[in-house]
């Protein structure tokens, strides 16, 4: 062999590497480690590679099969769904960054078609793919795009979704007939996009930024984690919103592409009105002229536009390749950018102690909004960068992700920049600043004495997701500055008397205050346990040690290795935890909120019926005659531990009805035994 067919073989197996890992990245960790654009060119090396020596080609290559958004076994613990084929295939668009590979895709619909004919260009919104099914007028299921062919059901966290209807509505002016009852299909899929709007996009960012817990990279990702949240109704929170583009089904009524929207619209499905029929390359071109400047007003991320042949017969006569059909093509927008100044370099600590470099800008017009302020992460991002204080830097939302420095204009750099030195000590105490060999951020360890941290701790425990207290970031620094709350629980003995002495405080607001005080002696025990603010137990991880453990008792006197036993919970978190519980003061703040009547306990929690799962670590999948939450407590019940991936140490998987193929042949591949329902009733004896 050559060496240049060496060479080529390497990189093949290089780019392969590189696109399946950001793929999983994109698809299913929902933390993309590429922009759109950096993918499509790696891509197109692949695609021009295997196109030179056809011989490399294989049927696993990117260039061959669609990216896929289906849960693999072990990457999302907990987050399982039923699987489901789709009755048609649920394709990826071939993309563009070029007018002219438009042009050059209108000359081969138009050689392949031979007559004259239309274009549909429609807003390509950056969601997450989704396919509706319904049947006599009613939501039957929705599919994620999963592998193309194969999707995960998220029918129940799509019900949820606020501008989808669960019925079909009957257009004015329709009449009835015996033939023709209603204008809908009896059964049909229709296919578009959940996505998030920027302002619920901001404000599940800023909710995380506030409990630590990492942003989302951009509203694509947050629609896509948020829809397969594991708790439906938490779904309804999140501010989704679809938009439909493409109707399927047997024997469908329409003449064109547009009439099927029309028609989807008229039964009250969200369809964009962002449109435009096009009879010339011409218009295309203006159409894309149009809305690579207006994006930037829309109250939601668009990452590009759809050119898609409009008559339906000439869709069906053009075909499909093995991952794109012939007949639409998307022009990817480039990632909007701006050059501004880099004023000023914040360093911000948090209340676990993380301190974050944070550069002041010259206000500047980004994708929609005036961005004023960007993360410079750490320090090492810094100097990788080569950041002066001074500098003109680039700042951009890449694929529409939140803003940050991409790099530095050196042509515009002046001899008076200022080269910034990351503290050694606290900006807030002025402790030594401590940094772990696996994190890049470094640490303020004044944990009881730095007070930023504690005030981050105070706001934490009010905040809504935890003790749901009437308060805000002015009311901590008045009773902080004033000396009446220094931890968590001198909250419960604050008196009206002592909030009489802050300034501006009246005697309604503070019965006000303090009635929120004591209705958050009701709120459940994983709240109370989120609230603690525990580094890296967030509100889900929370949830999952107090449902294992039962009480706060159990977990302060639980080992490491016991902690690794609760589901989701990794070294890190398990170390954490037992760190916090360890400290003889967080102990005794505990105890205090015990004697003001907080909740430490589960109080649904299922009575123990047996020991015959002891010890044993359970993996269930698919339907059973009970609920899922109801069968996982009947194995808590009886002394076992549910887990939600499969592993050499799983006793057990419970395989209901239409359980998920990738456990199944988990299980099949670790010698996992796998039992039904009735048995497992036997072993429990009901």
């Amino acid at each position: 062999m050559c060496m240049e067919k060496v060479q080529a073989n390497i990189r093949i197996n290089e780019l392969r590497s590189l696109l399946e890992e950001a793929s999983m990245r994109y698809y299913v960790a929902n933390a993309p480690v590429l922009s759109d654009y950096e993918f499509d060119m790696l891509l197109k090396e692949l695609e021009a590679l295997e196109k030179e020596y056809p011989e490399y080609v294989t049927p696993d290559s990117p260039t061959q099969k669609v990216g896929s958004d289906l849960a693999k076994s072990g990457t999302q613990p907990g987050k399982e769904f039923q699987q489901y084929p789709h009755r048609y295939p649920m394709l990826s668009l071939g993309n563009t960054y070029d007018i002219p590979d438009v042009e050059a895709f209108a000359e081969r619909a138009a050689k392949g078609i031979g007559n004259a004919f239309t274009f549909s260009c429609e807003l390509k919104f950056d969601g997450t793919a989704i396919c509706l099914t319904y049947k006599d007028g009613k939501l039957f299921r929705a599919l994620t795009r999963g592998d193309g062919t194969v999707g995960d059901d998220v029918t129940e966290n799509v019900r949820h979704i606020s501008n989808i209807p669960q019925r079909l509505s009957v257009p004015f002016g329709f009449f009835a007939t015996k033939e023709k009852p209603y204008p809908w299909p009896d059964e049909f899929e229709i296919r578009g996009e959940i996505y998030m709007p920027w302002a619920a996009f901001d404000r599940l960012n800023e909710e995380r930024t506030r409990d630590e817990e990492q942003p989302f990279a951009n509203p694509r990702n947050a629609a896509s984690g948020s829809l397969k949240l594991i708790d439906s109704k938490a779904v309804a929170n999140r501010g989704l919103e679809c938009t439909l583009y493409h109707m399927l089904g047997d024997d469908l009524p329409f003449a064109t592409h547009d009439e099927a929207l029309n028609a989807a619209e008229s039964w009250g499905l969200p369809v964009s009105d962002m449109r435009k029929i096009c009879r010339s390359i011409e218009d295309i071109d203006g159409f894309i002229g149009y809305w690579d400047i207006e994006r930037k007003n829309l109250p939601f991320a668009t990452d590009g536009i759809v050119i898609k042949v409009n008559e339906l017969p000439y869709q069906e006569e053009l075909g499909y390749t093995a991952k794109f059909p012939r007949w639409a093509v998307a022009y990817k927008f480039k990632a909007e950018q701006a050059l501004t100044k880099l004023l000023s370099i914040d360093y911000q600590v948090g209340r676990t102690g993380a301190v974050t470099p944070v550069a002041n800008l010259e206000p500047v017009q980004l994708s929609g909004t005036v961005v004023k302020r960007a993360s410079l992460h750490n320090e090492e991002q810094m100097r990788i960068h080569d950041i002066h204080i001074g500098d003109y830097v680039y700042v951009e939302k890449g694929g529409e992700i939140i803003p940050k420095i991409t790099g530095v204009e050196l042509s515009k750099r002046s001899s008076d920049v200022i080269l910034p030195h990351f503290p050694e000590t606290c900006p807030d105490c002025g402790t030594a600043l401590i940094k772990d060999d696996e994190e890049a951020k470094a640490f303020c360890p004044n944990v009881n004495g730095c007070p930023t941290q504690i005030k981050g701790r105070l706001v934490h425990f009010l905040s809504r997701k935890a003790m749901n207290v009437i308060a805000g970031d002015a009311t901590i620094d008045q009773l902080f500055n004033k000396a009446l709350v220094w931890n968590v629980a001198d909250f419960y003995e604050l008196t009206k008397e002592h909030l009489l002495t802050l300034e501006g405080w009246k005697e309604r607001s503070a019965e006000r205050f303090l009635k929120s005080l004591q209705d958050s002696k009701k709120v459940s025990f994983d709240h109370v346990l989120y609230a603690l603010g525990i580094r890296y137990v967030g509100e889900a991880t929370a949830k999952s040690i107090a449902r294992h453990f039962g009480n706060i008792d159990a977990i302060a006197a639980a080992s490491v290795e016991e902690l690794l036993k609760v589901e989701d919970v990794g070294l890190v978190i398990a170390e954490s935890v037992h760190e916090f519980f360890s400290d003889g003061s967080n102990m005794e703040i505990i105890g205090r909120l015990k004697a003001a009547g907080l909740k430490f306990e589960i109080e649904d929690a299922p009575a123990k019926l047996s020991n015959v799962l002891d010890g044993k670590t359970i993996v269930i999948s698919g339907n059973f005659s009970i609920s899922r939450d109801e069968m996982k407590s009947l194995i808590v019940a009886h002394g076992g531990r549910n887990s939600g991936s499969i592993s050499g140490k799983t006793a057990f998987l419970l395989a209901g009805d239409k359980p998920g193929p990738e456990k199944l042949k988990k299980a099949e591949s670790l010698g996992v035994k796998v039992i039904d329902e009735n048995t497992f009733n036997e072993i429990i004896g009901i």
